[in-house]
């Protein structure tokens, strides 16, 4: 592929994605807010660029073939904090994308866009969506759009719904873990696969307890192999029993179903500091 662009390649999870782009391409873009990056790769150049501002995004997506969307706030936050790089934010990307005549994006979604589902439902990737923070209803309004622009104009999209993507620290992340390899490769399949269409797929490693099934996105040739139940024992015995009443036990969303609109949920969730130090 001659040239694929990222954004939020400054965040914690687009940084991890920049080595393992920047070799399936020719030339490999980064972009995000922050002044700069380190450790460019030989093949990698580094755009400071704002997703609000459509003019930057299609400047920035000039002759890519695909673009890794990874650039929004990574948290739930009120509306007005959220709406530009998050909602606006997925419009510029998909609009330059158009503009640009790219074959695809590769977009970032998240499990909160189908939060409030609950946890005993094994739900596939055509679950209805039900938000369960306005950070999930901008993840909703991405993969609508996605959708409306696979039908009306024919670009191409994957929208990975990332459960959690982080060390796992408590019970839930014993069914809903993403290792850093198997994101990796999920984003590899996302851009290698042939055809996709409008597709979804879950982004959740081959874990024994994992709350969603993929089997629907069997075309994108995802196979995750890594699986938290070496932790289960332990995480078990470390939280003992949990509050059947707590929303953050029984949906989807973990604790995003349980906080109030507009604060963080991000700060129930007990990163370890090896998760939080990648900005």
């Amino acid at each position: 592929m001659k040239k694929i662009v990222l954004t939020g390649a400054a965040g914690r999870l687009g940084s991890y994605l920049r080595e393992p782009l920047s070799k399936m391409c020719e030339d490999f873009v980064s972009s995000d807010i922050a002044d700069s990056v380190t450790n460019l790769a030989a093949n990698e150049t580094y755009v400071k660029a704002d997703i609000t501002d459509l003019d930057a995004m299609v400047a920035l997506l000039e002759s890519a073939d695909m673009v890794v969307h990874f650039g929004a706030v990574g948290d739930e936050a009120p509306m007005e904090v959220l709406w530009g790089p998050n909602f606006y934010g997925a419009y510029t990307v998909w609009e330059a994308a158009y503009r640009n005549k790219l074959r695809r994006v590769v977009y970032a979604s998240s499990i909160h866009a189908v939060g409030m589902h609950k946890k005993t439902d094994f739900i596939g990737i055509d679950a209805p969506h039900k938000p369960d923070t306005f950070y999930g209803l901008a993840k909703c309004f991405a993969e609508d759009l996605a959708s409306l622009y696979w039908d009306k104009r024919r670009l191409e999209s994957v929208c990975m719904r990332i459960l959690s993507c982080a060390q796992p620290t408590n019970s839930r992340a014993v069914g809903t873990w993403l290792s850093y390899d198997d994101l990796i490769h999920m984003v590899e399949r996302a851009i290698t696969t042939p055809i996709t269409g409008f597709s979804v797929v879950y982004g959740v490693s081959n874990n024994d307890r994992a709350p969603v099934d993929n089997a629907k996105a069997q075309h994108l040739g995802y196979r995750p192999k890594d699986n938290a139940e070496q932790f289960a024992a332990e995480i078990y015995a470390s939280d003992g029993p949990l509050d059947l009443h707590d929303p953050a036990n029984t949906h989807h969303g973990g604790p995003f179903a349980a906080v109030e609109l507009g604060n963080s949920g991000v700060a129930h969730l007990n990163l370890s500091t090896d998760d939080t130090g990648k900005d």
